[in-house]
């Protein structure tokens, strides 16, 4: 069974929907006994940064989510949910993140001004996804020309380490990262085709 984490924050239906048609059963649910029965768990968002962190601390789900992605479980966040995966967030202030992936998240608009990038924020659209590390079992159906689709303003940095693909869009913009059982799309997979529904599917299949 695999749990998406409801926290009152991100598109459950079209998530859920592209797992049930890949054959996936899955539940949404903020049960911690339930989240702790689960294989494998995605935590998704759209949103603020702060807000949604305010809300993973109102559900007492914080502890919890470190607790289970330690455990060795498959967790993968998406988006919003990706973000909360690392360190801290500079969304309009200073935000903790759940501490599983090293880096922080920082305003494409300041690092565009900064850069003198002439491009619209937030990013909304498809953009290649380039495969920096092969060896992830998220990547492992996926070519050289895929795109995928995004949404967002914020975005990773500092996270080298744990790139697995980035796509260009004026700076190198991490598109998936990985710390051992835990994965970040910083793209929406449930919106991005064929190569959307791979990824999760992959997902599905790593190892428990």
């Amino acid at each position: 069974m695999l749990a998406i984490i409801d926290y009152g924050v991100g598109n459950l239906f079209s998530l859920s929907r592209s797992l049930e048609y890949l054959g996936v059963e899955c539940q949404i649910t903020r049960s911690l006994n339930e989240l702790k029965a689960a294989d494998r768990i995605i935590l998704p968002g759209v949103g603020a940064f702060g807000d949604a962190r305010k809300k993973l601390e109102e559900l007492s789900l914080v502890e919890p989510i470190q607790e289970l992605a330690a455990s060795g479980k498959p967790f993968l966040g998406i988006c919003l949910g990706m973000q909360l995966l690392f360190d801290k967030s500079e969304e309009f202030g200073e935000h903790p993140g759940l501490g599983l992936i090293p880096g922080r998240i920082v305003s494409m608009r300041e690092a565009f001004d900064q850069a003198d990038i002439d491009l619209k924020v937030p990013q909304i659209g498809w953009n290649k996804l380039d495969i920096r590390n092969t060896e992830c079992p998220l990547v492992k159906s996926l070519g050289p020309n895929d795109f995928v689709y995004y949404v967002h303003s914020y975005f990773a940095t500092d996270c080298q380490e744990h790139l697995v693909a980035d796509s260009e869009y004026g700076l190198s913009i991490p598109g998936i990262v990985q710390n051992k059982n835990v994965f970040g799309t910083q793209f929406h997979p449930e919106k991005s085709g064929e190569v959307g529904l791979n990824i999760l599917k992959a997902f599905t299949e790593v190892p428990v």
